[in-house]
């Protein structure tokens, strides 16, 4: 089994409807291999990077930037994973009430940093929250799940 970790802050009901989006689009029945889990930023740790194939970041913007718990997560992991995971595939969400572009800057330059491999563009959750950000969420779980599953990520 691959392992598929979703670290996503979830302060509000949407955001926490996102994360678990996400985890549905990761346990699509037709993906066999994949075992996905959803920490919260400041739950997850180095060792949970270590045993992980794949992650998905998801991000709330916060003053045009990540969200802080996020940028703790990335903080605690960053050296303690740098050299044994170059090229950890992830995939990124952001759901932001400005444009985004400022969090999505910012996360690309660390996870650039870790030399992660990104797998598709980020999701960028723009504006007042849409019901269809749920169904966003899943088709980018499901496409990283499946993409572990399949050996091309």
């Amino acid at each position: 089994m691959k392992k598929l970790l979703i670290v996503a802050n979830t302060p509000s009901e949407n955001t926490a409807a996102l994360a678990h989006a996400a985890l549905k689009g990761c346990r699509h029945p037709d993906i066999e291999s994949v075992e996905a889990v959803h920490l919260q930023p400041l739950e997850a740790n180095a060792d949970d990077v270590m045993t992980a194939d794949g992650i998905i970041l998801g991000t709330t913007e916060n003053f045009g930037y990540m969200s802080g718990a996020l940028k703790d997560f990335f903080d605690r992991i960053y050296y303690p994973v740098l050299e044994q995971k170059q090229g950890t595939p992830y995939a990124l969400y952001v759901r932001a009430g400005l444009d985004g572009t400022g969090t999505i800057s910012a996360v690309e330059r660390i996870v650039t940093g870790l030399r992660w491999r990104s797998i598709t563009d980020p999701v960028l959750l723009h504006g007042t929250y849409q019901p269809d950000f749920t169904d966003q969420c899943e088709s980018l779980g499901m496409l990283m799940a499946a993409s572990l599953d399949a050996g091309i990520a």
